[in-house]
């Protein structure tokens, strides 16, 4: 048990030099494979050098294919694994290789909200207990404390009192992904990552939660990490998008600029995949070449230069770095070509 101390629900404050909460600078994962008895391991390069800052009360939304890095980025940001390289920034403190009784103190102010609201409750506690839980593991509190917590906790995700004494199985689920929004929050984190909160749950079902998590941060100023493959959702939550493409950075920029005009073929494309309902809405397609290359063995240079409709001889050798492009940090050779049309 750690000595967390965890104060009444209150609004989050951005730290005083006016920096982000958190900060990931080329922050690297690698995976050692085996590969057989007569086969040298190889290496999974999940993720190679991203870099990003979240500021307190603002939305983050991670996106881009199976394979591209998401998963492996929220367990860096989680502490669940250290990363190879680079550094991951906490409220100005690194905590990439840092001891364990310090991580753990750590991980109380980042939590997570899964995908499965049905996988991710234990379906033989009642909320009161699943909510009391972090508490248990990570405070001092009396069981009179904790109760009086998780109770708070449950009017502020819109749950009834009654339903504190219910199972999981008992609740729909978008009840469901409340109790484990409430969990989350138990410990008055500073950062929550939401890994596909919504794409589990019906769609009538998903507004009203993607709301809730809008209004959390409105009243106590958490910053999330939104995980999502839906660029609908995303439009609807995030602040700045997060692009991501093989492990890296493909653009990085706020909300409008991202989706409205794009600087990266691979933004464009994903853009493009949207479903419209009016015909003058629908970007032209972006014609991609192959599948999705494994990281066991990227590509040289571009990593999207194998898939790219723009494709020039440097960017089969050259790999691009993050630059500044039109209000953007764009990991491109030809973004200027491609926001004016001529590439």
């Amino acid at each position: 048990m750690t000595d967390a101390v965890v104060t009444p629900l209150q609004k989050i404050e951005a730290p005083a030099d006016g920096g982000p909460l958190l900060e990931a600078r080329g922050l690297t994962k690698h995976y050692k494979v085996q590969r057989g008895m007569f086969q040298e391991d190889a290496t999974v390069r999940a993720l190679d050098g991203v870099s990003f800052a979240l500021h307190a009360g603002r939305t983050l939304a991670v996106v881009g294919e199976s394979g591209c890095g998401k998963s492996t980025l929220a367990r860096q940001v989680t502490l669940i694994e250290q990363p190879t390289a680079g550094e991951f920034l906490l409220e100005g403190e690194n905590l990439a290789g840092a001891p364990a009784d310090k991580l753990k103190q750590a991980r109380t102010k980042v939590q997570i909200v899964f995908q499965d609201p049905y996988g991710s409750l234990n379906p033989r506690k009642k909320v009161l207990s699943i909510l009391e839980e972090p508490l248990v593991i990570n405070t001092k509190m009396s069981q009179e404390e904790r109760r009086d917590r998780a109770r708070e906790m449950m009017r502020v995700v819109g749950l009834r009192p009654e339903f504190a004494a219910r199972y999981p199985h008992m609740f729909s689920g978008g009840q469901r992904q409340r109790i484990a929004i409430a969990r989350a929050l138990m410990l008055n984190p500073r950062v929550v990552v939401a890994d596909e909160p919504v794409s589990a749950l019906d769609v009538s079902v998903q507004a009203q939660v993607l709301n809730l998590l809008m209004d959390l941060q409105e009243e106590f100023g958490v910053a999330y990490l939104f995980i999502s493959h839906d660029l609908s959702v995303v439009r609807h939550i995030a602040d700045d998008v997060m692009v991501m493409y093989l492990g890296m950075v493909a653009e990085h920029g706020p909300k409008d600029a991202i989706f409205d005009n794009p600087a990266h073929p691979y933004t464009r494309a994903l853009m493009a995949s949207t479903p419209k309902i009016n015909a003058s809405d629908r970007a032209k397609k972006v014609p991609l070449k192959g599948e999705l290359p494994s990281p066991l063995n990227p590509p040289s240079g571009c990593r999207f230069h194998t898939r790219c409709p723009y494709v020039i001889d440097r960017c089969r050798t050259e790999v691009p770095a993050v630059r500044d492009v039109a209000g953007r940090g764009v990991a491109c050779h030809r973004a200027e070509d491609v926001l004016a049309g001529t590439a």
